[in-house]
């Protein structure tokens, strides 16, 4: 399960509205070890494109050298399908490459023909180890406190 805040759920939502209708993507960091996501980062996607995303491999250096820095790791790794449900493509399956994070999709096909969306959004969580895909329940707490390290 992906325990989530709620500040935390907003800012990956509004990232995707706003890069719609290109994909949006980002990492969401936490302390290692904890599956405590609290370090909201947007990514810039690369490909600049609505059916594809991809990290600038310079930004996506400093991200892992900055997290091993702090003792971090990537808790979520977050994309957005502008026109397809929030389920992983092939290619998102087959560029999975951290089997301890949650990958999060979050679908703005209900806008695919607005140059910008605010409606409704589809907010899914996977774990993605070696091709498998199962998808996980999301818990959206108001904030870590109390919360311990789920």
């Amino acid at each position: 399960m992906l325990t989530i805040d709620q500040a935390t759920y907003d800012e990956i939502v509004a990232h995707a509205r706003r890069d719609h209708p290109d994909e949006a993507c980002g990492v969401v960091a936490g302390p290692a070890g904890s599956d405590r996501p609290e370090r909201f980062i947007p990514m810039l996607n690369a490909a600049m494109s609505p059916t594809f995303y991809e990290f600038d491999s310079g930004d996506l250096f400093r991200l892992y050298k900055e997290m091993d820095e702090r003792d971090e790791e990537p808790v979520v790794i977050y994309h957005s399908h502008t026109a397809t449900e929030a389920y992983p493509s092939r290619t998102d399956i087959n560029l999975a490459g951290e089997p301890g994070a949650h990958y999060v999709l979050v679908s703005t096909r209900d806008g695919a023909d607005s140059p910008s969306y605010d409606g409704p959004v589809q907010f899914r969580s996977y774990r993605i180890i070696d091709g498998a895909v199962t998808e996980e329940e999301v818990k959206v707490v108001a904030d870590h406190s109390n919360q311990g390290d789920n």
